[in-house]
């Protein structure tokens, strides 16, 4: 009894912490405002375009890719149409009107995040992104990251194959991720709550409420109820 003693004491000290961790945590989480964590405030809705009246003939597109097409759609971008065609290698896309490809480089990129933005910030950087990092974890590369200076740092990420701004990053999400990792305890990817570490830790919260359980019983003594004992005796002798 002394041993489960000792190891109460001491896991109680150890996942105590957690639980301190996991209150503030999820305390923050819930604090922090949704639409800034999200940053949803920072990218304008899409615009209506009225439709082009001549667009290049469907049955055209696959010998302008240059592959067979699996699927085509037909949407705005930028303030014109284009074809976004699928292939087995991938998304190309075409002005819809001409046929012309569409690529989106650094400079496309950059007139897309700026025309989808909303606030008083000015872009200051815009970079390739080829390896998934933190901020783009669960995206498709290659990316473009267009940061901007206002007081949130936002930053837009455009998906390189089809113009989309796909993600969008705020110091406010950043402060919230670091929580989110805080409590989900995935201190690498933060993407999972489903690792040895984190199941560790219950096994441990488990242990410890049944042994808790166990010294509670063991902690009392017949004297402790002697209280009650004695009003049923009085009752039974009545």
């Amino acid at each position: 009894m002394l041993l489960i003693r000792t190891l109460h004491k001491w896991f109680g000290l150890i996942l105590g912490l957690q639980f301190l961790l996991w209150t503030v945590s999820g305390a923050m989480m819930a604090l922090l405002d949704h639409h800034k964590v999200s940053g949803e405030h920072t990218v304008r809705a899409p615009v209506a375009l009225a439709a082009p009246t001549k667009l290049v003939p469907i049955g055209e597109l696959a010998t302008l890719v240059g592959a067979p097409i699996q699927s085509v759609k037909l949407r705005p971008l930028n303030g014109r149409y284009v074809y976004e065609a699928k292939t087995s290698a991938g998304t190309s896309m075409l002005e819809a009107t001409t046929g012309r490809p569409v690529v989106i480089d650094a400079v496309a990129a950059r007139g897309l995040a700026d025309a989808a933005y909303v606030g008083d910030g000015k872009i200051t950087a815009v970079e390739p992104v080829t390896q998934h990092g933190l901020e783009t974890r669960g995206l498709v590369l290659p990316l473009w990251k267009a940061s901007f200076n206002d007081a949130d740092h936002t930053t837009l990420y455009v998906a390189a194959a089809t113009g989309d701004v796909v993600e969008r990053r705020t110091d406010t999400w950043r402060l919230w991720d670091v929580f989110w990792m805080l409590h989900i305890m995935d201190y690498s990817n933060r993407t999972s709550f489903n690792h040895p570490l984190i199941i560790t830790v219950a096994t441990g919260v488990a242990w410890l409420a049944l042994s808790g359980v166990i010294l509670l019983f063991r902690s009392f003594r017949r004297s402790d109820f002697a209280w009650a004992l004695d009003g049923l005796d009085r009752l039974r002798s009545r």
